[in-house]
C-alpha cells in the first residue's frame, strides 16, 4: 500500500506548489499557537496554490487544518472558510469534539499522554466515527512540530490494530527506517523539511522521494495514497 505523506506547517503559496509538485498527498495548515501559525486569509491563498498544482499535474491534494484544543464552532467555520479536507485535531480534545467536526478528524495523541490510546479506541468505538490516530512524540510544552522521534515500536503495535499515521522527527535520512519498522498508512513532516525554520523544497522533495522508494519495495500493492487516504475519509 502507498503511504500518504503530508507536508504540515506550509506557510507560503510557494512552498504548498512546490511540496504538491513534489508529490505530497496532504498539505498541513497550522491555526494553533506556534510559530508556523497562518490567518484564514493565507490559508485561503495556500490553499488556491495547492490545488491548483496538483489539477496541472491531474492529481489530487488533500488539505489538513491543525488546531489545538480550539472549540468546535470555530474549528467548523475555518473548515468551511479555507475548504479544509481534515480537521487535525493535536490537543487533548475528547470524542465529543470530533463528534462535533463537520469535516473527517485526525486525533494526534502521544504516548504516556491523556486521553490514552485505549481510550480513544474505547471512545470512538461508541461513536462509531473511527479517526485515524497521529503518534507524535510526547515533548512536554509542545503540540507537535519539535522535530523529536517517537516510539516506533509501539507506533508499529498500534499500525497493526487500526488507521495510524505517523509524525515526530522524521527527516529524509529516516523516513525509509520509519516506514519499514512502523508501516503506517500516512506520515506527517514539518521540520524534518526545513532549513533554519523555514521549508526548504530540496528536503521536501527528498523526503518524499525517498517515501515512495521505501513503499514500492515493500508488498506491491496498486493503490495509490490518494485513493487510500480517501477511503479512510468514507469511514467518517
Amino acid at each position: 500500500m502507498a503511504v500518504a505523506v503530508k507536508i504540515c506547517g506550509i506557510m507560503t503559496p510557494e512552498h504548498a506548489r512546490a511540496a504538491v509538485v513534489a508529490g505530497a498527498d496532504l498539505i498541513g495548515l497550522v491555526f494553533a499557537p506556534s510559530r508556523r501559525r497562518i490567518s484564514v486569509e493565507q490559508a485561503r491563498e495556500i490553499a488556491a496554490a495547492a490545488r491548483a498544482a496538483a489539477a496541472e499535474r491531474g492529481a489530487a491534494v488533500e488539505l489538513v487544518g491543525v488546531f489545538v484544543n480550539e472549540q468546535p464552532g470555530q474549528i467548523n467555520a475555518i473548515v468551511a472558510a479555507v475548504g479544509l479536507d481534515w480537521a487535525q485535531l493535536s490537543g487533548h480534545e475528547d470524542v465529543t469534539t470530533i463528534d462535533a467536526i463537520n469535516t473527517p478528524v485526525i486525533k494526534a495523541i502521544r504516548f504516556d499522554d491523556q486521553p490514552s490510546e485505549a481510550g480513544w479506541l474505547a471512545q470512538s468505538a461508541e461513536t462509531g466515527r473511527v479517526a485515524p490516530l497521529l503518534i507524535d512524540a510526547n515533548v512536554v510544552g509542545s503540540f507537535g512540530g519539535a522535530g523529536v522521534t517517537g516510539d516506533w515500536e509501539q507506533a508499529a503495535a498500534l499500525a497493526r490494530r487500526r488507521p495510524t499515521w505517523l509524525a515526530g522527527g522524521l527527516t529524509p535520512e529516516n523516513i525509509t527506517a520509519a516506514l519499514q519498522s512502523v508501516k503506517p498508512q500516512a506520515v506527517d513532516v514539518s521540520s524534518g523539511v526545513e532549513t533554519d525554520g523555514v521549508k526548504d523544497v530540496a528536503k521536501i522533495q527528498a523526503f518524499i522521494q525517498n517515501a515512495r522508494r521505501a513503499t514500492s519495495a515493500q508488498a506491491g500493492d496498486a493503490h495509490s495514497a490518494t485513493a487510500h487516504i480517501l477511503s479512510i475519509q468514507e469511514d467518517q
